[in-house]
């Protein structure tokens, strides 16, 4: 017969013994093609182009139709007149708001190479916050653009209309006016990512919605700093409206992390 103890001993798991740790199958990766150094970079190099390529015919496109564009950004401006203050002035205005109109539109399509290109290296939770993240800061930058357009630009430009409305005559450099107003509505747009980066943080588990409440005084301070040099005016109003709407977002932002249960 044969003892008990002769049993092999490495057979018998010791009760104090840990568990191997199960791995959540929503921070595992799916299963992708393997791919050598050279080959991430050949995909990049091939991403950057098709990029490029979009961008340069939107920024093609927005120039044909420069002549409204230009019409339509002037419109918050009421009452002054734009002076050619150098050959080629407006040429090259029309190109600066060609490729701002460019860019903006071919924005989705360049988040769309980034995320194609980063996809693979991404968990299946991670996955999950993309479709959000970009269909959110899309929503969020077009926003932001509006809002500069209908309530920033025209504060702005009404106080520096105001201020001086005794003294000088309002005759403004075109390409001064558009180098203000591409700068504000592009500068806008960023400031509207707030809420896009607090669910980030949420969902990857680095802040959560108690911590960014309990900062709420360093979050006025910042937003005031924020709007002084996000803003390429001088003007109190603008800079407080600025300010004004990246609080009202944060806070936003602070009740849909709580939805979410972070």
């Amino acid at each position: 017969m044969t003892s008990s103890q002769d049993v092999d001993t490495n057979t018998i798991k010791s009760p104090d013994s840990d568990p191997e740790p199960s791995i959540n199958p929503l921070d595992e990766l799916p299963g992708e093609v393997e791919m050598s150094i050279f080959d991430h970079l050949e995909e990049l190099r091939q991403r950057i182009f098709y990029a490029l390529i979009v961008v340069v015919v939107g920024i093609i496109g927005c120039f044909i139709f420069v002549k409204p564009l230009v019409q339509l950004l002037e419109v918050p401006a009421h009452g002054v007149k734009f002076l050619q203050l150098a050959p080629g002035e407006f040429f090259f205005v029309s190109m600066k708001v060609a490729a701002y109109g460019g860019l903006i539109l071919t924005t989705p399509f360049i988040l769309y190479q980034i995320i194609q290109f980063v996809l693979p290296g991404l968990t299946v939770r991670e996955r999950r916050l993309v479709i959000p993240v970009v269909l959110g800061s899309s929503i969020l930058f077009v926003c932001g653009l509006i809002f500069a357009y209908i309530a920033l630009i025209p504060a702005a430009l009404q106080f520096f209309i105001n201020y001086g409305a005794d003294v000088v005559e309002q005759l403004w450099s075109i390409d001064k006016y558009f180098d203000f107003v591409l700068l504000l509505l592009f500068t806008t747009g960023l400031a509207f990512q707030v809420p896009v980066i607090q669910i980030l943080l949420a969902t990857l588990g680095i802040v959560s919605s108690k911590i960014m409440l309990k900062g709420w005084r360093y979050v006025i301070m910042a937003a005031v700093v924020l709007g002084a040099i996000l803003t390429p005016s001088t003007d109190p109003l603008t800079q407080s409206l600025l300010a004004g709407a990246v609080l009202g977002l944060y806070f936003g932002g602070i009740g849909l992390v709580k939805l979410t249960g972070k």
